[in-house]
């Protein structure tokens, strides 16, 4: 998961995130999907574990044809897109695409 250095100085709350998302203690994995997405389907079984394995960390999916504005505000270009935020809600890491699990676990290093 690569980091990209226009996101470091955003910052989104629960709010930001919708109706029922929270941020976790530690650090949050947002994932912006699409209802057709086949990687999306395999990225929430990837984020979803690992946010069960790692203590204070929370899986929000996004529906990225619903929330529009969010989308064009952080410039998601494609689905999957995942952000890792730490405890303030601070993006520091950004991916597209599929991400491994491994990776998944190294990038929230920097958050936590």
């Amino acid at each position: 998961m690569a980091a990209r250095g226009r996101d470091e100085a955003v910052l989104l709350s629960a709010a930001d995130l919708g109706e029922g998302a929270t941020l976790g203690e530690r650090a949050t994995l947002v994932q912006f999907s699409t209802a057709f997405c086949q990687p999306c389907r395999a990225t929430r079984r990837v984020l979803s574990e690992v946010a069960g394995l790692v203590a204070g960390v929370a899986h929000v999916e996004i529906d990225a044809e619903r929330n529009l504005e969010l989308v064009r505000r952080l410039e998601i270009r494609r689905t999957p897109t995942v952000l890792v935020l730490d405890a303030d809600g601070r993006v520091v890491r950004r991916a597209a695409g599929q991400p491994r699990r491994a990776d998944v676990i190294a990038a929230l290093g920097r958050a936590v």
